[in-house]
């Protein structure tokens, strides 16, 4: 009588086991779901309070570059922004103090957002969460922070220079805000596509090489983003969302590249054991 295969406790898992070991069922799916976004609010919530704290001084840091291209140009004495409501300047404050809290608590909701997701993965890729929050949040605010040093300045620079010695500008503090608040999380989500080529890569959806076939059709989709999404129809102000939209997009070329390479060698190593 043959006896039992006796199988290697110490044996890797199979991919496929993997997969099923992250497997849920439907409802525990929506539990999972419901803890990462209150886990991810109650952070929200706690950035929030603290930023309003910090709301004056945020706000004079994001009108820096407007101030500093004003004097510049000598439009007036001093520049200043005005409200036109007498509740605008706290609904400001409270604008800034939302805003602001998404970017400070950015690392734990991306971080809350790859533990939802991770399940669905393959166990060497699970453990990447905690690098996939950090990296998040750096190329988020990398953008809002490039968006801050050079676009507000470029798009300043280009706007004052309709005003003349009888025609002075008036700025409105809401209005101000709600164009650097949408310009800040625009560049924050431009400069989140390498991690989701990178992620792509991983799961096996995109190649090095069919993102290098589409990188002149890319071109072309950057500069019509760039057109769209930026308030000025100057080309200065377009091509500061064109060229870090084409130069991120060549870097995912290499992320994804060095995914490729390691599956490679890793079937290369598996077909030389079997």
């Amino acid at each position: 009588m043959a006896e039992p295969v006796q199988r290697d406790a110490t044996a890797e898992p199979s991919p496929d086991a993997e997969l099923e070991s992250g497997r849920m069922p439907f409802l525990s799916h929506l539990g999972e779901l419901r803890d990462r976004v209150r886990n991810a609010a109650i952070a929200f919530v706690l950035a929030v309070f603290i930023c309003f704290y910090f709301s004056d001084a945020i706000f004079e840091w994001l009108k820096e570059p407007l101030f500093e291209v004003w004097r510049a140009k000598k439009i007036t004495k001093e520049p200043q922004l005005v409200f036109l409501s007498l509740t605008e300047p706290f609904w400001v404050n409270m604008s800034i103090s939302l805003w602001a809290g998404i970017f400070a608590s950015s690392p734990f909701i991306f971080y809350q957002l790859w533990q939802f997701v991770a399940p669905g993965l393959y166990k060497r890729e699970r453990r990447m969460g905690v690098s996939f929050a950090v990296f998040s949040a750096l190329f988020f605010i990398a953008g809002a922070l490039f968006c801050r040093y050079v676009v507000i300045r470029t798009i300043a620079n280009y706007m004052l220079g309709f005003s003349d010695a009888t025609t002075a500008p008036m700025l409105a503090m809401g209005q101000y805000l709600d164009l650097i608040r949408d310009l800040m999380l625009a560049f924050g989500a431009v400069f989140e596509l390498p991690l989701l080529i990178y992620f792509l890569a991983l799961t096996g959806m995109v190649t090095h090489k069919s993102l290098w076939k589409f990188n002149r059709w890319f071109i072309v989709i950057a500069f019509v983003v760039g057109a769209i999404l930026t308030p000025t129809p100057d080309v200065p102000t377009q091509l500061t969302m064109a060229i870090p939209m084409v130069l991120l997009y060549n870097l995912s070329i290499i992320l994804a590249w060095t995914v490729s390479r390691k599956r490679a060698k890793e079937a290369a190593k598996q077909q030389s054991t079997e």
